[in-house]
């Protein structure tokens, strides 16, 4: 009965820790405080590029994560050569 709960406070702890995302609001205001601490203003066209390369390289990260050929859930097919299935497996 205690082992029971205790699994149960795990795998609630699992599953409320998975669902932290940044809110499209507090991603702005963590990459204006990244583009601040660079040393751009607030309001001029350098800090909008801040922002721009900021939001451009989150994407590429994105892209290359879902289309990259090392990652096994989003890459290309896997094809496998050869013989080795069925009894006879020796003759191909």
């Amino acid at each position: 009965m205690h082992i029971s709960r205790i699994l149960c406070l795990i795998a609630l702890a699992a599953v409320v820790s998975a669902c932290q995302t940044l809110t499209p609001e507090q991603q702005r205001a963590a990459d204006e405080a990244k583009c601040s601490g660079y040393g751009f203003k607030l309001g001029t066209p350098p800090f909008a590029n801040c922002l721009m390369n900021l939001d451009l390289d989150r994407r590429a990260d994105q892209r290359a994560f879902m289309y990259g050929d090392n990652d096994p859930f989003w890459g290309g097919p896997t094809v496998i050569v050869g013989g080795g299935y069925g009894r006879h497996w020796h003759r191909w």
